[in-house]
């Protein structure tokens, strides 16, 4: 992927840090804007692998499996920012306790956020530090498996123990390495301490996709839901939490948050019946829910909710 113009800063903040990796991996899928060449001229070991046969749990396993014997696995996604100069010892501290098999940190809005990208990464990292494990299931459901890449350490021995990442996996692998450890007794920290900006201002396109990719893997992989639960109770937690946020902050906002809501509702559920549609159908999916942009914000939204709500009522 293409990320020269992210590398300066990445770097700089990584350097600053009071605890050093023994190593930087970057997987580079096929860059085309000297983003190697920049990452091997500062000191990183750089891999090369084809775009087209990228998949995040393949490239992140790649990267374990380079490491050698190193027991704690750090990763991190090229546009996130490390926020203090400790924050890589404040998440790694979290394996003093020998029970932690992995832990991340708190993503924080980067500047210049706007209100929905700040409240998306607000919900999903709250200020207060928690230990995860299986018991967690009976309340917090889905939510016990969440987890992030993004900035988040792996205990190599307890990774391994679970087989690594699915290498097949496009998406959500670190979800299903997380519920994996959890079925074992493991459990998992999130550090709100260990801070770093990270947060995207995602397209509708790019939203109808992500969405599309996450019902496809809650499909695939149905154990997921079979032994934390479903995921429609957290889903309308967030819905609520955004529209309350954004009518104190921003409440121009809240039409385009309901189309959004509305977009992400129309991928999942396609996305979880995926394997039965065609290219064609899928692609026309997609163009529909885009399209709902094109929509007045009264009447007409209020219509194209209620026909989402009854088209895909389990």
């Amino acid at each position: 992927m293409n990320a020269r113009r992210h590398w300066p800063e990445f770097w700089a903040a990584l350097q600053a840090q009071t605890l050093h990796p023994e190593e930087v991996i970057v997987v580079d899928s096929a860059s085309t804007d000297g983003t190697a060449e920049l990452a091997r001229a500062s000191g990183a070991r750089v891999v090369h692998i084809e775009r087209n046969n990228f998949r995040h749990g393949a490239a992140r396993q790649l990267a374990a499996e380079l490491a050698g014997d190193i027991e704690i696995l750090l990763y991190m996604t090229q546009d996130c920012v490390l926020a203090q100069r400790d924050s890589i010892y404040r998440l790694l501290s979290r394996f003093d306790d020998r029970h932690i098999a992995a832990a991340y940190g708190r993503q924080l809005p980067r500047e210049g956020a706007d209100p929905i990208e700040a409240h998306a990464r607000l919900f999903n990292y709250p200020d207060k530090s928690t230990i995860r494990s299986l018991d967690d299931a009976l309340v917090a459901g889905f939510k016990t498996i969440f987890f992030s890449n993004a900035f988040g350490a792996y205990r190599r021995s307890a990774l391994m123990r679970v087989g690594g990442f699915p290498i097949e996996a496009q998406f959500g692998e670190d979800t299903q390495v997380v519920a994996k450890m959890l079925l074992v007794q493991n459990k998992i920290a999130y550090a709100a301490d260990a801070k770093a900006l990270h947060s995207h201002a995602f397209s509708m396109t790019q939203e109808f996709h992500r969405y599309f990719e996450i019902g496809r893997m809650h499909a695939s992989e149905p154990w997921l839901e079979q032994r934390f639960g479903g995921t429609r109770g957290e889903g309308l937690r967030f819905v609520r939490s955004e529209l309350s946020y954004l009518a104190h902050r921003a409440p121009h906002l809240v039409p385009a948050a309901l189309i959004r809501t509305a977009t992400k509702y129309l991928a999942y559920k396609h996305g979880k019946r995926s394997e039965a549609f065609s290219e064609k159908r899928k692609e026309r999916v997609a163009r529909d829910a885009i399209n709902l942009r094109s929509s007045s914000l009264d009447a007409n939204l209020a219509r194209h909710l209620n026909n989402l709500v009854q088209k895909f009522h389990d």
